[in-house]
C-alpha cells in the first residue's frame, strides 16, 4: 500500500450520508481505486452535517483512511425560528465546512504526500475547498463537477440555481475552478459540449468525460436476497428509489395520469402499487397525492438501507424514471442502477436528452415526456401491456462503477505525468 500513488479525496457525501444516489460515486471510487495503484484519503464532513444518516460503516472500504472536518448545516444548526442569514449559506449550507476542512487537509498532505488532489460536486463548498488546498500547495488537482455548476435552460432562458444568490456564488467558485484544475470531470456528452462552448479559452484536452454506473458486486449480493417472484394475486408494483425534485423531476404529470386513468377504471389499486422510496419530499407529494385521491396506489416510502434498496429493485415488476428537460445534459446516477437490475424501465424524461439517448441505445422502448400527463397515460397503459419480462444487458460491463474508476485511475496518472 505505501508504494500506492496517494490521492486526496474532497467529497460531502460519504457514509453515513444518506439522501441520494450520488454517494456511490466516491464510495465506489474508494473502493475500486487500489486495484490500479492508487489509495484514497476521503476527507469529508463531520456527521452532524448530514439531515440523515444509515449504518453506512460497513459500506466503507477497509484501510481507507477518513478525516472528517467540522461542518454544520446552515439551515439546520444556525437558524432562529425557521429563518438564517443567507450570507450563511453561500454557496450551500455547509460553507462553514470549508475553513475546517482545509486545516484538515493540509494536516493530511503533509503526513501522506499526495499526488494528486479531487473533489466533487454537487456541493460546491468541495470545489472552494480543493481549490484552497491547490493554491496553497501546487498540487495538480481533479475537478469533479459531475453535472453543470450552472447552467441555462435552452428552451425557456431558465438560469440555474434558481436562487440567484446562489447562482452568483456558484459561478464564482466555476471559474477559478476551471480556470485552475489540471482536469475538469463530468458525467455527460451534453454538459461536456456545454462547458466546452461556454469557456473557449481553456483547452479542449482539460474536459473528461466520466458517467456514473452501477456496482456488480453490490447487484450480485443484492441477486441473492431476492424472492421468488409471485405475481398471482399482488397488484403490479413499480419503483422509484431516490429524489424528485418539484422543479427538475417533478412527479405531477405522472399523479394525473394516474388519476386520470384511475377515473376511467383503466388501473385499479388492486392492479397497480406504485412505491416511491426516499423522495426527500415526501409532505409535499403526500398532500399532492391525497389530492388527487391515488393514495390507495401511490406510496411514499422511507431511506432504506442501499443492499434493501437494490432487492426491492431487483424485486419490482418495473421501475420509474422521472428526468426534467432543464436537465437534458445530465443524467441521474441512479438510471445505470435500473439498467443493471434488468427489470422494464418507464422513463418521464425528455426524448431529445441525454438520459433519452441512453436509454435508446440499450433497446429501451418506452421513453415519454415528463410534462405531458396524456403521452404517460397513453404509455403506461402500453407498458403496462407489455408485461414483465427481463430486460438483456447489452454490455454488462460497460456501465460498471470498476470500470468507470479504471476511467479515473488513468486521468489520475496523466496528471501526475503532465
Amino acid at each position: 500500500m505505501d508504494k500506492m500513488k496517494k490521492v486526496l479525496m474532497v467529497a460531502f457525501h460519504y457514509p453515513p450520508f444518506s439522501g441520494g444516489s450520488g454517494v456511490h460515486r466516491t464510495l465506489k471510487f474508494t473502493r475500486y481505486l487500489p486495484q490500479f495503484g492508487w489509495q484514497p484519503i476521503v476527507l469529508t464532513a463531520s456527521r452532524q452535517a448530514y439531515r440523515s444518516q444509515l449504518n453506512g460503516q460497513r459500506e466503507i472500504p477497509h484501510g481507507i483512511e477518513i478525516a472528517r472536518a467540522f461542518a454544520l448545516d446552515t439551515k439546520r444548526h444556525l437558524s432562529f425560528r425557521g429563518k438564517y442569514l443567507q450570507s450563511l449559506a453561500l454557496p450551500d449550507q455547509w460553507i462553514s465546512w470549508w475553513p475546517s476542512a482545509v486545516a484538515v487537509g493540509l494536516t493530511l498532505i503533509r503526513r501522506h504526500r499526495p499526488k494528486v488532489i479531487w473533489s466533487t460536486y454537487p456541493i460546491a463548498t468541495a470545489h472552494l475547498i480543493a481549490l484552497t488546498l491547490h493554491r496553497l500547495t501546487g498540487i495538480p488537482w481533479v475537478a469533479d463537477f459531475r453535472d453543470p455548476m450552472t447552467d441555462t435552460d435552452p428552451q425557456t432562458g431558465q438560469e440555474y440555481p434558481l436562487d440567484p444568490r446562489i447562482r452568483q456564488a456558484n459561478r464564482w467558485i466555476e471559474v477559478p475552478t476551471i480556470k485552475h484544475c489540471a482536469r475538469a470531470v463530468v458525467t455527460t456528452q451534453g454538459t461536456l459540449s456545454m462547458y466546452v462552448d461556454r469557456f473557449r479559452a481553456i483547452p479542449e484536452k482539460r474536459w473528461t468525460v466520466i458517467p456514473n454506473g452501477y456496482d456488480e458486486e453490490d447487484f450480485a449480493a443484492a441477486e441473492r436476497e431476492v424472492l421468488p417472484r409471485t405475481s398471482k394475486g399482488n397488484p403490479a408494483t413499480f419503483v422509484h428509489s431516490g429524489l424528485l425534485y418539484p422543479h427538475a423531476r417533478d412527479p405531477k404529470s405522472f399523479f394525473t395520469a394516474l388519476a386520470d386513468l384511475r377515473r376511467t377504471r383503466a388501473i385499479s389499486a388492486s392492479a397497480v402499487k406504485i412505491i416511491l422510496r426516499a423522495t426527500g419530499y415526501d409532505d409535499f407529494y403526500r398532500q399532492q397525492i391525497r389530492d388527487y385521491g391515488i393514495e390507495d396506489i401511490v406510496f411514499l416510502e422511507p431511506p432504506i438501507p442501499y443492499r434493501e434498496a437494490l432487492v426491492e429493485m431487483l424485486s419490482a415488476d418495473g421501475l420509474l424514471l422521472f428526468q426534467g428537460s432543464s436537465c437534458n445534459m445530465q443524467i441521474p446516477a441512479k438510471l445505470y442502477e435500473c439498467l443493471r437490475a434488468q427489470r422494464p424501465i418507464f422513463a418521464m424524461t425528455d426524448p431529445a436528452g441525454d438520459t433519452a439517448a441512453v436509454l435508446r441505445s440499450e433497446g429501451m422502448e418506452f421513453v415519454v415526456s415528463l410534462d405531458c400527463k396524456q403521452e404517460i397515460a397513453e404509455n403506461f397503459m402500453r407498458f403496462l401491456s407489455a408485461g414483465n419480462g427481463r430486460q438483456d444487458r447489452r454490455s454488462p460491463d460497460r456501465h460498471s462503477r470498476k470500470t468507470r474508476t479504471r476511467e479515473l485511475a488513468a486521468l489520475l496518472s496523466s496528471v501526475v505525468t503532465t
